[in-house]
């Protein structure tokens, strides 16, 4: 019998995780997976854990960690990826976090093919990640025809997951700042009329808003955030993969802009990545300002974009 080949996904949390799901859709069965997720991501573990093993190790930097711990944190995560990075792989795939860094590095020392996978979100410019790991990587897999201008790659198209949960209405909004929150989002819409909405917030403390409006759904975090996406009538969301996720679904969305993400993509990616997925765009965050894209993304069809997660994985699969 043909030995199924051993593919290692990292995954940064997230929606770098997201895309790492995407991905872990299509290789599922068609080889052996496992995972590197950030330590305590338990979401990215618990999520992922169903396609197959999933090891932890230390990320490097979040959205706000000093250069000085930075540093301290790689030299950690190069050290701790000598002894997870073993010569079982066959292929190791970066999901364009600074989590990916160390082990990817690893990965080529010891010779094992690197595909480096560009963040959906990037036009203007390049992530670190992507732009470090294409002098490495034996393959540089790009998600939008923008990013050839930057890196030296493969258009294989966006990383769209698969739905898994039937689409139904369930009259409410869905709000979601990401993994770490969106703090000027829910401040605004905590001051609005809405009744029925789901609110994730990540790491932001959900309790003010629980006060504010009693009769929402206030949340953390799920395991099972596809299902809140498959219910909503309207997603109002930061920009990220999570819009991909909504794609698959053909919710309209609102995307909302985060100042407070320094390190993130720019405004300016945020503009091109709307006009993508054609989403309404806020990125002066009033409440005015987004009661006025909900009303305008009702009205929105969903694009039609080409599947890059079956893609890249006919491409990987064909590397093994």
């Amino acid at each position: 019998m043909t030995r199924l080949k051993h593919i290692l996904i990292l995954a940064g949390g997230g929606g770098h995780t997201g895309e790492a799901y995407a991905l872990a859709q299509e290789l599922h069965r068609k080889a052996k997976l496992s995972f590197l997720v950030p330590n305590g991501d338990v979401l990215s573990e618990t999520k992922l854990s169903k396609f197959g093993k999933v090891d932890t190790l230390v990320m490097p930097r979040g959205p706000s960690t000093p250069n000085s711990l930075f540093i301290a944190r790689l030299l950690t995560a190069l050290i701790h990826s000598f002894i997870k990075v073993s010569g079982e792989y066959d292929v190791v795939v970066s999901h364009s976090s600074n989590f990916c860094i160390a082990p990817a590095l690893v990965a080529w020392t010891k010779r094992i093919p690197v595909v480096s996978v560009e963040n959906s979100v990037r036009f203007v410019g390049t992530s670190v990640t992507a732009k470090i790991l294409q002098y490495f990587a034996s393959l540089t897999a790009l998600e939008w025809e923008e990013q050839k201008k930057f890196l030296r790659g493969v258009l294989v198209g966006p990383l769209i997951p698969d739905p898994e949960v039937k689409p139904w209405n369930g009259e409410y909004v869905l709000v979601t700042g990401g993994s770490h929150g969106h703090r000027l989002l829910f401040d605004a819409l905590a001051k609005s009329s809405l009744k029925n909405v789901v609110l994730q917030t990540g790491e932001i403390d959900p309790e003010p808003y629980k006060r504010a409006h009693p009769e929402w759904k206030v949340i953390r975090f799920t395991d099972s955030f596809n299902e809140l996406i498959a219910g909503a009538k309207l997603v109002v969301t930061h920009f990220g993969a999570t819009a991909l996720e909504v794609l698959s679904y053909k919710k309209p969305m609102v995307i909302v802009g985060n100042p407070e993400w320094t390190r993130a993509a720019t405004f300016g990616d945020a503009k091109v990545y709307a006009e993508k997925i054609n989403a309404p765009l806020v990125l002066d965050v009033t409440l005015e300002n987004v009661l006025d894209a909900i009303e305008q993304a009702e009205k929105r069809p969903t694009p039609l974009l080409p599947d890059g997660a079956k893609a890249l994985a006919t491409i990987i699969l064909n590397m093994c």
